[in-house]
């Protein structure tokens, strides 16, 4: 069985759920008893139709208008899910299509009117299709409460009776009274697992801070609210081992959780989780689908998350008893550059890495509004709210200042070298910093040059960051991140308006050494692409990655941006003969064309298991000719080392009867190897 994730992708052509969805499409699809409401648009529908497509049997949906119910089932054919609806506005030919679709076990999704309830053979016919879900649109109009009220809607109470199945009601307008009929009126007083999806959480808390000595940041934030259940989210599964010890070794009740984990002892966390107070879980994003904890007191992101949708989604498990709940979020500018490089990495077309980018650009600017934070949260879901009262920047207001001057000089920076360079580069520039780089391109003789020396680099780096989060400059991904004007910047360029920045946010303590990167921020971009181009010719080849190129040679390639094959003649590592072989496709990549992969590869990208795949892919080419490199040349193929990869067998027997005797053989220890340093 596929999972939600993968339906979402592969039929729905969704890559992400929206705030509130994967949770309850996990409930529905368990057959838990489910009320729902969730804000219109909020994608309700697709909350039943994922939950039909993994269980057995036939879902019911139980819908008031029929001209809505012949749209869905017209989207859903339209997709390649077998649908139907028995309605009055039906032809022949179509209730037709619909009964030899059901005698013939096809059919996962039947709408019907309430009203078709009140035929005494409504309930035998249900029963014979085999109904396994029944799904309730537009549940309000089962209350005398609602602004919809129809009758026939109190039948579907004795339908559940009588099917035995669960049920699962959606509504967007239900008040307090008109949940309470819901529950009473179709779930028989029995309260149901219930999801209130409005987009504004007012008791929680909202507060970010910049990262200065985040680990402390952390534990002084789970000190002050000790003996509380929380949750800190991290960018990564090693982050989560090593922030969990140092939580428990001040004292804290601390687990970790994340993806690579065994089954059974994420089990354990989640049994733990819900069952103990005061315990905090350091986890990956992997955490938190289907917890059902109400008193989680708070949730802190160590790393910055994806995107405000998925921020509003994670710190959402926090205060779900409708108690007062807090939230901390730390960003940083490593943040910002892994983000980055994990959408340019990404194999998505260049109008999704641009979205992404425009999501991130989102999330930076409610990390450094100067207003309430609240507002620029649900002003991005369309909503228009008043200061909250209930965020850092409405408790403490921030100390502002007119960024114009210095806004209007990064803007010309960016446009004197033509739009074509990142924040590290145009920084240099205006600070007057002489690099190799900065005399190769003449950028020494620019107007700008040295007009921003009396600012320190950190609060330049601040500044750019602020500027991203007012959409005034973008990263153009067809240039690897090179930073454009919006629209509106011309405004402040000219003069005739005028940008005010926060100032906590850009003069932070000097952080503590960090790894020296491969190359410049403005050049990160073109080396992830280079070696994502790297990694699919390794791939079709059925070669390690390096023997395509070394990294000191992309690093060159990114570094100086070679245009023709001349110019990449000339970089270290480039001779005739992978010149003739890989120039074009290098460089179609510096002229920021789109990169291919294999595949079979393709298939897995993005997912755990590619990683897995490209690991054991090295591990066979080093050992194709044996560990003296005197055999004769051994490889499994593509499909299968993806097969190992999505398996993963526990032991050298597993393995065997996938690769055969031979294969394992040669490679079946150093297999497993990678294997095991997955879990």
């Amino acid at each position: 069985m596929q999972s939600a994730a993968t339906l979402l992708r592969d039929i729905f052509g969704f890559d992400a759920f929206r705030p509130g969805q994967e949770e309850i499409v996990h409930t529905v699809r368990a057959g838990i008893n489910t009320l729902a409401i969730m804000p219109t648009g909020g994608g309700k529908s697709l909350c039943y139709q994922l939950p039909a497509l993994m269980r057995d049997g036939v879902t019911v949906v139980i819908s008031p208008l029929i001209a809505l119910m012949r749209d869905q089932v017209r989207a859903l054919r339209a997709v390649g899910v077998e649908a139907g609806a028995l309605t009055s506005g039906n032809t022949e030919e179509e209730t037709r299509e619909v009964w030899d679709a059901l005698e013939a076990g096809r059919l996962k999704l039947l709408y019907i009117a309430p009203e078709r309830l009140s035929a005494g053979s409504a309930i035998g016919m249900l029963r014979r299709i085999g109904v396994s879900l029944i799904a309730v649109d537009e549940a309000h109009c089962v209350s005398q409460w609602g602004h919809d009220f129809r009758p026939d809607y109190l039948r579907i109470g004795d339908l559940r009776r009588a099917l035995g199945v669960p049920l699962a009601a959606f509504t967007a307008t239900a008040d307090a009274e008109t949940q309470q009929e819901i529950v009473e009126k179709l779930f028989e007083g029995r309260a149901p697992q219930t999801f209130l999806r409005g987009f504004d959480r007012p008791n929680i808390h909202l507060a970010f801070a910049a990262k200065d000595s985040p680990r402390r940041q952390i534990l002084d934030f789970a000190g002050a609210r000790k003996g509380q259940s929380g949750i800190v989210y991290c960018g990564t599964r090693a982050k989560t081992e090593t922030l969990a010890a140092a939580l428990a070794q001040d004292g804290h009740k601390t687990c970790f959780y994340h993806g690579g984990m065994e089954a059974e002892a994420r089990r354990d966390v989640e049994r733990r989780f819900s069952a103990e107070e005061g315990l905090i879980v350091v986890a990956t994003v992997a955490f938190g689908m289907g917890v059902d904890k109400p008193d989680i007191r708070w949730v802190a992101h160590a790393d910055l998350p994806k995107s405000i949708e998925a921020y509003y989604q994670e710190i959402g498990r926090a205060g779900r008893d409708g108690a007062p709940a807090e939230t901390l979020t730390l960003f940083g500018a490593d943040d910002i550059r892994l983000r980055r490089s994990q959408i340019d990495e990404g194999l998505a077309p260049p109008e999704r890495r641009a979205a992404d980018h425009a999501r991130l650009n989102a999330l930076l600017g409610l990390a450094e509004t100067h207003g309430c934070r609240r507002q620029t949260l649900l002003r991005y879901f369309g909503e228009t709210p008043q200061p909250c009262g209930n965020c850092d920047t409405c408790a403490n207001p921030v100390d502002t200042f007119d960024g114009t001057e210095a806004v209007q000089k990064a803007l010309s920076a960016i446009l004197r070298t033509e739009e074509f360079f990142g924040a590290g580069h145009l920084i240099d520039i205006l600070t007057g910093t002489e690099t190799d780089k900065i005399r190769a391109r003449g950028h020494d003789r620019l107007p700008t040059f040295g007009v921003g020396q009396d600012t320190p680099r950190r609060v330049w780096q601040g500044l750019f960051r602020q500027m991203m989060g007012h959409d005034l400059i973008r990263p153009d991904p067809s240039r690897h991140g090179a930073l454009r004007l919006t629209e509106k910047a011309l405004p402040v360029l000219r003069g005739l308006e005028s940008v005010t920045l926060r100032r906590d946010t850009l003069d932070t303590k000097a952080r503590r050494p960090t790894p020296k990167a491969l190359v410049s921020d403005e050049d990160a971009p073109l080396l992830s692409a280079l070696k994502a181009k790297r990694r699919a010719l390794a791939e079709a080849a059925n070669v390690p990655a390096y023997i395509v190129f070394t990294d000191r040679s992309l690093i060159e390639m990114a570094e100086t941006r070679p245009r023709t094959l001349d110019d990449m003649a000339r970089v270290n590592g480039v001779g005739a003969k992978k010149l003739e072989q890989y120039g074009a496709d290098f460089l179609s990549v510096i002229n920021g064309e789109a990169t291919t992969m294999h595949p079979t590869r393709r298939k897995i990208a993005g997912r755990e298991a590619g990683t897995i795949y490209d690991r054991l892919q090295e591990v066979q080419a080093d050992l194709a000719r044996g560990e003296d490199g005197i055999e004769k040349p051994l490889s499994c193929s593509a499909s299968l080392l993806a097969k190992v990869a999505a398996t993963r067998p526990r032991d050298l027997n597993g393995l065997t009867r996938l690769l055969g005797d031979k294969r394992a053989e040669r490679f079946g220890p150093a297999f497993l190897d990678v294997l095991h340093a997955a879990d």
